[in-house]
């Protein structure tokens, strides 16, 4: 029987939000200790436990048919690999950061500068669109480090928080592009794998519909039934169930994530009562 052969990031920020996405899926993961490849029990599943910067390897290689990566590591590789599902989680940024005491009014600030990085091809493309001549140092590891003993000028890695640069009296300058977890695919997959990688992906858009969403009930006087509506579209119209009580009625909608706080206090101005907010688990359109 065929398997999807899947790879996820063996430890670091992307690997348990990675299995838990798969979880949520309603994948059941056979998972030992140390273990470096699991097969799922209830899906023709195997996953692949790698080192963060080999998977694209792995991808273009064929060995694995998916996997779920940053999508700047698939940027630093070239765009060789195809992102399919961008998935929500371990959002972050590739930038350059320079010492806080490094007067810095523009890129062409750092020409001719030394700037340490694990990105280099992404940087070196940066800076050539830039117009921007530097000397790349490629470190693996603790590039934060760099300016302070005096290795590198400046310094591109990713950002998250921010807090890593400020403990290391570093400031960001320059936001080279925007990443999150993605599916990524591999250029060598086969018929019968792909088939079973679109049944994943079904599952997967269907979590993350769910956790943009949030399922919305509330009462309401029957005379507001319609501006409440214009306001609470749902997938296709709110359900509309009438209540014991004389001349009011229940519905029932689904709110977007991003809008929720806003639609919420237009709800109350339009004199909906008793709103009830709830997650969903999964959204099928």
């Amino acid at each position: 029987m065929k398997v999807l052969k899947i790879a996820v990031q063996k430890s670091g920020r992307l690997n348990q939000e990675s299995l838990k996405i798969l979880k949520d899926c309603g994948i059941a993961i056979d998972n030992g200790r140390d273990q470096l490849k699991a097969p799922a029990k209830n899906f023709p599943l195997e996953i692949y436990y790698l080192r963060n910067g080999d998977i694209p390897q792995y991808l273009n290689d064929g060995v694995v048919d998916c996997a779920i990566i940053g999508e700047n590591l698939l940027v630093e590789d070239g765009n060789k690999i195809k992102a399919i599902e961008k998935l929500g989680f371990s959002k972050c940024r590739v930038s350059l950061a320079v010492s806080k005491f490094f007067e810095y009014n523009s890129i062409k600030n750092l020409d001719g500068k030394r700037i340490a990085t694990s990105y280099p091809e992404t940087t070196k493309k940066f800076l050539a669109d830039k117009g921007i001549t530097a000397d790349l140092h490629i470190i693996n590891g603790s590039v934060e480090i760099a300016p302070n003993i005096g290795l590198a000028d400046g310094i591109c890695d990713i950002v998250s928080s921010g807090s890593t640069l400020f403990k290391n009296n570093l400031k960001e300058v320059e936001v080279i592009l925007k990443s999150e977890a993605v599916l990524a695919v591999s250029p060598k997959i086969s018929g019968e794998e792909r088939a079973i990688l679109n049944k994943l992906s079904f599952r997967l858009q269907s979590v993350l519909k769910g956790r943009d969403n949030r399922y919305v009930l509330l009462n309401t006087p029957n005379d507001k039934i319609d501006a409440i509506s214009k306001l609470l579209p749902g997938m296709k119209s709110p359900t509309i169930l009438p209540l014991a009580k004389e001349g009011w009625s229940s519905m029932h909608s689904v709110v977007n994530q991003e809008e929720f706080w806003d639609v919420i206090e237009e709800l109350k101005a339009v004199g909906a009562e008793g709103i009830l907010v709830c997650p969903i688990e999964k959204m099928i359109a």
